[in-house]
């Protein structure tokens, strides 16, 4: 490493610049099955956006989405499509691939 350099740890968040990118981050986490990894995953997409601006522009109060994308959180439907709306998402159920 260079003498004086700087690092700062890598944060998802910093890297979720428009919803295309947004949507294939969130696919890719689906694909894991993994629902504790999708709250995850969704928290790093409302912290890119600040959950500030995110919770007013889905009429929601901002510890209530705090609490709903939290670690132990187990966000309403109607909360899940408020937010993905502000961030120009929408829900989408396709078919599975099947294994062959």
């Amino acid at each position: 490493m260079m003498a004086g350099a700087t690092t700062r740890p890598f944060d998802v968040a910093d890297h979720l610049d428009n919803p295309e990118e947004v949507a294939a981050y969130l696919d890719a986490v689906l694909e894991e099955g993994d629902d504790k990894l999708l709250l995850v995953a969704l928290r790093n997409v409302v912290k890119s956006r600040g959950f500030a601006k995110v919770a007013q522009g889905a009429g929601l109060r901002r510890e209530t989405l705090y609490q709903s994308f939290s670690e132990d959180g187990n966000p309403r439907l109607s909360t899940l499509n408020s937010v993905l709306g502000q961030l120009d998402l929408r829900l989408s159920v396709t078919p599975r691939a099947k294994i062959a």
